[in-house]
């Protein structure tokens, strides 16, 4: 469930070699050129981005490990509760609510321009469109896609350039959706934005519901990591880190039959 770079970039008759095109290999694989270095950097930045954001985030929720819906704590009925969170997934280590909320702050910010960079890159290439956005054909193949992900049956061969519908409908979901909702909770519950802009935990519902949205939308953030590192590991531990670390990724010979019979 990472993210693609750019097709196979064709060698023309008369002239160099594209810089980024195929690369064959022994045995039919083929070495392709899957992220850009923007990818790769921004990708990198989240994971630290996000280790810190969630470790800070259970040190701030640990001063009060209850969620409530609407404008007050309502202490005797509150909407989920949680028991004591272990020091050693906080950050900093122990209870110490002032000093987790300028981690949070500022890697929320890291997060944020980073976030926005990748955007705009995406959006100025036409990343997105080409890469992300399912088309018609995709969603028709959804439930195909769906009876194969069942079956942890996940290709390798020339189907591993591009993304299918279940990726693609992910990573827009979360860009389009749970990104901006943790974006908008947690800028409704700062005091000096309210200052500004209160208008947004009015939007929220209050206090309460921004922060119990802000916990939702983190704990699908949680969720989309714990599915992605899995599959990352399932589809290839070794290929998939090359990848994001060098930009190169192996191809697979295919070992679908043809109408023919050939392999």
């Amino acid at each position: 469930m990472t993210e693609f770079a750019a097709e196979a970039s064709p060698v023309t008759p008369g002239r160099s070699p594209v810089r980024h095109a195929d690369r064959p290999l022994p045995g039919g694989r083929t070495d392709t050129y899957r992220h850009p270095p923007l990818v790769r950097i921004s990708h990198w930045l989240n994971v630290i981005a996000v280790v810190v954001l969630i470790m800070s985030g259970l040190n701030i929720l640990a001063a009060h490990p209850q969620l409530y819906w609407g404008l007050r704590s309502t202490f005797d009925d509150p909407w989920v509760a949680f028991g004591t969170i272990p020091n050693w997934v906080m950050l900093p280590q122990g209870r110490n609510l002032a000093e987790a909320r300028h981690w949070h702050f500022f890697f929320a910010w890291v997060f944020v321009i980073n976030g926005l960079i990748y955007l705009a890159y995406g959006f100025v290439t036409r990343r997105f469109g080409r890469r992300l956005w399912p088309t018609g054909a995709d969603l028709k193949g959804f439930w195909p896609s769906v009876k194969e992900h069942a079956r942890f049956h996940f290709p390798k061969d020339d189907e591993a350039r591009t993304y299918n519908v279940i990726q693609k409908l992910t990573y827009v979901t979360m860009i389009l959706v749970v990104l901006p909702m943790m974006l908008i909770t947690g800028l409704s519950m700062s005091p000096g934005f309210n200052a500004i802009g209160g208008i947004l935990l009015d939007l929220m519902g209050g206090r309460q519901s921004a922060r119990t949205l802000h916990f939702i939308s983190a704990a699908l953030i949680v969720g989309f990591i714990v599915i992605h590192v899995g599959l990352v590991i399932w589809t290839g531990l070794y290929n998939n880190m090359r990848a994001m670390i060098t930009g190169w990724f192996v191809i697979e010979p295919s070992t679908r039959k043809d109408e023919g019979g050939a392999s």
